[in-house]
């Protein structure tokens, strides 16, 4: 079986709606309510992220990554949020429910901070929830460490709590 990475077209970004949703709801219904995870579908997860590539698409990469041809993960990436330009974040990084422990997500990771070091940032930062111990576990085995900022945001009605992470690039 053949996994490859490459940068996302405008015709993926609705299978990655789909597909973040997918891996939405498979990971954080277990510690959200299932109510909370219904919305956005996946459809709109789609016009998401076809309507914030119209926006972001001349400073922020997406990269897919396929196994035998099929959309299996993607991460995104960007400048950093607080401005700072050494310093680029990880958006997203999500794998279909059925592609974890293969290795794709670390493979994502590693590409995207290969992408960081090419665009001259010395430093990656990402928002990860507080109740996700699953990606907290990944990103520290992956040298990322927490910075000590909290931020709280909503999932559907439900306020959640979101822990910044960094690490060098």
């Amino acid at each position: 079986m053949t996994l490859t990475l490459r940068h996302a077209t405008l015709d993926d970004l609705h299978p990655v709606g789909a597909l973040h949703h997918r891996s939405r709801v498979a990971t954080y219904s277990a510690f959200l309510p299932v109510e909370a995870l219904a919305e956005p579908s996946a459809q709109a997860m789609g016009a998401y992220w076809a309507e914030r590539w119209v926006w972001e698409r001349d400073d922020h990469l997406m990269t897919v990554a396929e196994r035998d041809g099929q959309l299996v993960g993607f991460s995104y990436l960007g400048p950093d949020d607080g401005g700072d330009p050494a310093t680029g974040l990880l958006n997203a990084l999500h794998l279909d429910p059925a592609e974890r422990g293969r290795g794709t997500g670390r493979l994502l990771m590693v590409d995207a901070l290969a992408v960081m070091r090419d665009r001259a940032w010395r430093r990656a930062t990402l928002w990860v929830l507080e109740r996700n111990t699953l990606a907290r576990r990944f990103y520290e085995r992956g040298d990322w460490r927490p910075t000590g900022e909290r931020r709280t945001d909503r999932i559907g009605t439900i306020p959640t709590t979101q822990l910044r992470y960094h690490r060098p690039v």
